[in-house]
């Protein structure tokens, strides 16, 4: 696992358009502004989309054990239930 918790940065994204979608919100990947979880609809999305495989595909295996780790923990912060990958 990397020892570094930041997600490397996409290049086949603009962080800005997560941003002007969502607005000042958390997301499970802060860097690159994919996957709102400031919701508990936005967190059950987060968990769906991640899981597709197309979109886990982008990312690393350490990046996206991250992004599965904080929607996870959003998901039990807010009392969200999500099936376990």
């Amino acid at each position: 696992m990397k020892k570094n918790p930041d997600i490397d940065r996409r290049n086949d994204v603009r962080p800005s358009e997560g941003e002007h979608k969502y607005g000042d919100v958390p997301f499970a990947d802060p860097v690159n502004k994919k996957y709102p979880i400031d919701t508990p609809d936005h967190v059950r999305a987060a968990w769906s989309y991640i899981n597709h495989k197309d979109n886990a595909a982008r990312y690393d295996a350490d990046d996206l054990q991250i992004i599965k780790d904080r929607i996870k923990q959003a998901a039990h912060q807010q009392g969200v239930q999500i099936q376990s990958d």
